[in-house]
This record gives C-alpha cells, structure tokens and sequence, in this order.
C-alpha cells in the first residue's frame, strides 16, 4: 500500500543537519516544507540552476521565495550541464545536479541530504529500465538510501504517489512551479508518464506498489550479485588473472568483470562488449592470444596473465 505524504514524512528519520534537493517544482516543495516544520533550525536547501531553458532563473527566484518564506537557508550552485558527443542531454544534467548538491552539501556541513524523486519516478524508472533491456541493477530502480563521503542520502518520498504530494501541497495551499520540459514528448520519460502510468493505472490499479515490490527483489539481487563479484574479485586479483577467471563459470565472468570495471575504473561495459569480451577470455588458450576490447570508454587489453584496463 502507498504510503500518503504525512505517513512518509514521520518515518524519516535523517541525520542532521538536513539539506533537501530543492528544484522548486512540487515534489522537492513539499519534501522541503514538510522538512523545515519539522526541524526548522536544522533544515536548508540546496538549488542547481542548470541555465539550460529561458525559465531557469523564474526556478530559482520561486526558489528563494519558498526559502525565505519558511526561513529556510538556500545555497544555489550554477553549473554548465550541456553535454559531451555521444553523452543524452538528460544524463549530463543529472551527473551534474547530483555532482553540485554533493560538492554544496559538503560545503555546508550536512550530514544528510533528501531528494525528492516519489513512486510514479520509480516506476517509470523500471519501465524506462526495462525499455532499455537493463539487468538486474535497472530493474532495481532508485536506491532508497546510500552513503557518499559521510552524507547519506534518502529519497524518503519513494512509496508516495505524485497525486498524493500534489492534493497535500494545495490543501496546505503551497505553490509550486511546472517545468514545461515534463510535457515534451520528446523525452521517453515524459511518454511514460503521460500515456503508459495512465493506462496502468487502469489496467493495474496497483501497479506502484507491485512495482516497487518487484525493484526492492531486483535491489536484494543485485546486492547478491555485487557481494559475490566482490569475493571473486579477490581471488582473481586486481587486474584480473586469466586462468582464475577461466575457472568461474561465464555467468560469474560476466559478474565479476563488471564489477571489476564499474568499482576500480568507474566504467559500464554494454552487453554486446561484456559478451565479446567472454568469448576472449574463453578463447585463451594459449600464451600469445591477443586481448584488445572497448569496454565503457576505455580498452581491456591482456598484459601476460592478466587483463587490464586503459582509458
């Protein structure tokens, strides 16, 4: 069962001092609010104005609005968010929200940090997930929680529906700004929200809770996964030893070596590469066989006995 806004705002329980992700837009307005009754002298926020549309600065004047409103104190971080050839516009914006709330958050001493995202962006992340052909750690969606240099983070609105947060903000008769991007059908996200979550909806009345069901499973897989590639990490070695690795099974190659290049080089290898990959692997049999394969924006090679990796 969905969890309402009221029900989710008492079981958080953050460390404090608190900074909320704030965008200015009804999800993050409503955590920030309900935060700041909370604990109004341990709460702040935090703003990234990517400039990337006209509206930009109309966000970040309703920003401070909200925030002197509630005596709130707001840091905003600017930020060039276009992105590289070859990279989606969406994903160099997120890398560098997520990059900025983190650098102004350590700046400002918080010891958590709460985002915004609720059940209908867990969804259409399974769906986008899914759409993509992800594996386990797709379908496992948004982590509810995580640690990064001493700051945990949450998202405690992940069991609450949009139209819950909406119906709370006008009862409470808060204002909050539309991003108009959330209607352009160019975006795959936005063609989920609009068209598919509402034939759900029909369909599966309780889709967001199924759905959550099936991402929280994924999630305890994918930590599985994750604690086994790490044993057999250390007993392959970093860089890896062929002949260990030709004792696994190519389930538990594919698993490890994926492990290896997203832990020690922060890189993602696609199917297609992670596949050709293995077929090498299998393949050497003999001291002279050459290894040389793009994996995420780098290269496996073989070095001797070992693979390695090269940006």
């Amino acid at each position: 069962m969905a969890l309402t806004l009221a029900a989710a705002g008492e079981a958080f329980d953050p460390r404090l001092p608190l900074a909320i992700a704030f965008s200015g837009g009804a999800d993050s307005t409503a955590l920030l609010v309900a935060c700041a009754r909370r604990w109004p002298h341990s709460t702040m926020a935090i703003h990234v104005n990517h400039g990337l549309q006209a509206a930009a600065q109309d966000f970040e004047r309703q920003c401070e609005a909200t925030c002197t409103a509630l005596g709130v104190p707001l840091h905003v971080k600017r930020v060039d968010a276009r992105h590289l050839r070859g990279d989606s516009p969406e994903n160099a914006a997120r890398v560098a929200r997520y990059s900025s709330i983190h650098e102004a958050a350590l700046a400002a001493g918080a010891q958590c940090v709460a985002l915004a995202q609720h059940a209908d962006d867990q969804v259409e992340t399974l769906l986008l997930a899914l759409s993509r052909g992800a594996g386990v750690a797709g379908i496992a969606g948004m982590r509810a929680q995580w640690e990064r240099d001493g700051i945990a983070y949450r998202r405690p609105l992940l069991e609450v529906s949009a139209a819950d947060i909406r119906a709370w903000l006008r009862a409470q008769g808060i204002a909050w700004v539309e991003d108009a991007t959330n209607a352009d059908d160019r975006f795959t996200r936005n063609r989920i929200r609009a068209r598919l979550l509402p034939a759900l909806a029909d369909a599966f009345p309780q889709y967001r809770d199924t759905f959550a069901r099936s991402a929280r499973h994924a999630a305890q897989a994918q930590s599985l996964l994750e604690e086994i590639a790490a044993e057999d990490l250390a007993r392959t070695g970093t860089p890896p030893a062929i002949d260990t690795l030709r004792c696994l099974s190519r389930a538990r190659q594919a698993n490890v070596l994926r492990h290896w290049l997203k832990t020690v080089h922060g890189q993602q290898a696609s199917t297609a590469q992670l596949d050709e990959l293995l077929d090498q692997v299998a393949a050497c049999a003999t001291r002279g066989h050459a290894i040389h394969l793009r994996a995420g924006t780098g290269f496996v090679r073989r070095e001797g006995q070992k693979l390695t990796f090269t940006p």
